[in-house]
């Protein structure tokens, strides 16, 4: 480590910080210190799509997270994957590029009192950085560093089950980002030419690589942030106290840190370092620097609940993967020509709709995947099926993000509170019906879908609420744990432009900043989020003559 003062530190190089560290770097008078407690992404599984199944749950790529054992789940912990190298999430999940719903964004312009959150003022921070396979229109931009492609190949029984959801009535739709996200289609994908397209591919290398005023550490784990008082009882972060591996370093930052460890770490961090609500704090015998109750609450996240239908006169993965030639055939594929199953994302069709008339926008999610298994990691099945995995786009459940402990290399308690509410429990039984209704449509009577798992046996909503709870399993999308608000908020953590309410020189640029969770997957709007916050900290230091 060549120094130890910076400008800008960065703190977590996923998602937001690999974006920030270009943007923020491009100025050659900016020294800037991007800081990851992961490895490097050189892992040759992050680049291959299908590699997902071995980061997830391998350390070398993942930060081990468990929940708590949730009364939602009767009694049941998760696994919690969060990538833990150079990329983050964006290394790890299902490369999914969706940016939800316009109502969401214009939500959350009301909830922060800001105009500048509403939809049509976040469409041109998606085009910035956006490389759109079919060109630039008025809403896709191309040209950027996050390339966004269609999917490298189509499965008999998915386009059976698009059929089957049109007749059930959810429109076709060719593209889930407009603004309007309701319809059944497949996913567009972050790849490029079959690779996974990852944050520290895109805004890393080799631009930030090349420029001497950039500075990057991995393996260094951040211990706390360093709070200074002024004289008149202001607050200010002025730095941090780092892990190296071999030794602990204090790092100054003579304008901003910008925390982007994610929903767990960002507010874990805050929390160690004195920032969040007392009563915890002292618990843990942490010095209380600034009580801000908001610091871990909120935790939002969708959960999906995965219907297995038997098929025949079909091939899906099952079969396909589960002989020697089989993997051989699917192996070469990808070698030759980057196709294949190698080349699928986790999963390959999609569906906005509702779950019962009543509601007034699309309210559930469809992830349709040709293959099955037990659970993740399982091997598949050895029959022909597929898989419908459905979640609430909106849940109501609100959980927490908590230290244990004042030590920062132990993780924090994380309880989602699953399906805590009447609404989510109503939700997961009208969504489950919904993916019946669907599968016995005539577009998929010629493969003759039989319900395998959860099985036709559980019919009222109690027992459908009941199921829920002993199958349903996290789609990765923690977010809220540090969400920006009105100046009226107490559980504001941050202001409108993502500064940590209190602090000065401090911001959280993360999924945790989002007030609500989006309707769909939340990587690219957490890269937005993360742009629009690197045009922020240029404008507050050209006002401060920095």
């Amino acid at each position: 480590m060549s120094d130890t003062t910076f400008d800008y530190v960065i703190i977590g190089a996923g998602t937001a910080g690999c974006l920030l560290a270009n943007r923020l770097s491009k100025d050659p008078a900016n020294r800037v210190l991007l800081i990851e407690a992961g490895r490097k992404d050189d892992y040759h599984w992050i680049h291959i799509p299908v590699g997902y199944l071995y980061c997830i749950g391998n350390p070398r790529t993942d930060w081990l997270y468990s929940t708590e054992p949730d009364a939602g789940l009767n009694g049941r912990a998760l696994r919690y994957p969060r990538g833990k190298t150079l990329g983050g999430c964006s290394s790890i999940n299902g490369m999914i590029y969706m940016r939800g719903q316009s109502r969401d964004y214009d939500g959350w312009a009301q909830m922060t009192g800001d105009a500048g959150w509403r939809w049509d003022n976040c469409l041109p921070y998606f085009k910035k950085h956006e490389d759109y396979y079919q060109g630039a229109d008025e809403l896709h931009g191309a040209g950027g560093e996050w390339r966004v492609e269609r999917q490298r190949l189509r499965w008999d029984v998915l386009d059976a089950f698009a059929k089957a959801a049109q007749e059930a009535g959810v429109p076709h739709t060719e593209d889930f980002n407009r603004g309007n996200n309701e319809g059944v289609g497949y996913f567009q994908v972050n790849q490029r030419n079959g690779w996974r397209w990852n944050t520290a591919k895109a805004f890393l290398r080799p631009t930030c690589y090349g420029r001497p005023n950039f500075e990057m550490w991995t393996n260094a784990h951040v211990k706390r942030l360093r709070v200074e008082r002024g004289a008149n009882g202001t607050r200010r972060c002025t730095g941090l106290e780092v892990w190296t591996g071999h030794e602990m370093a204090s790092v100054q930052a003579t304008r901003e840190v910008l925390l982007c460890a994610g929903s767990i770490g960002s507010p874990q961090l805050l929390q160690l370092s004195g920032i969040g609500p007392a009563d915890l704090l002292r618990r843990h015998g942490v010095d209380v620097v600034h009580d801000l109750p908001g610091v871990g609450e909120n935790l939002q996240d969708h959960l999906q609940i995965r219907a297995v239908f038997k098929v025949q006169g079909v091939q899906t993965l099952n079969t396909l993967a589960n002989s020697w030639h089989g993997k051989a055939r699917i192996g070469l594929q990808y070698l030759l020509t980057r196709s294949g199953p190698m080349s699928m994302a986790p999963s390959q069709l999609g569906a906005f709709t509702r779950s019962s008339p009543e509601h007034a926008w699309p309210n559930v999610e469809y992830h349709v995947q040709p293959l099955s298994l037990d659970a993740f990691g399982d091997p598949l099945h050895s029959f022909n099926a597929f898989t419908a995995s459905v979640c609430n786009l909106n849940p109501t459940s609100r959980g927490f993000v908590r230290i244990r402990s004042p030590k920062f290399d132990e993780a924090p308690a994380i309880a989602p509170n699953y399906l805590s509410t009447p609404e989510d429990r109503q939700v997961a039984a009208d969504s489950l019906r919904l993916t019946r209704r669907i599968c016995a449509q005539p577009a998929l009577a010629k493969y003759q879908p039989q319900e395998w798992r959860p099985g036709v046996q559980y019919q009222s909503d109690e027992e459908l609420a009941r199921l829920a709870g002993d199958i349903a399993t996290t789609i990765f999308h923690p977010v809220g744990t540090t969400k920006m608000g009105r100046d009226d908020d107490p559980m504001a953590v941050l202001d409108s432009r993502l500064r940590v309410r209190g602090v000065s020189g401090l911001r959280v640029v993360d999924a945790g900043a989002m007030p609500t969770i989006t309707s769909g997957n939340t990587n690219s709007p957490t890269l937005m989020m993360a742009e629009k916050a690197a045009e922020w900290v240029l404008q507050d230091a050209a006002r401060s003559g920095a």
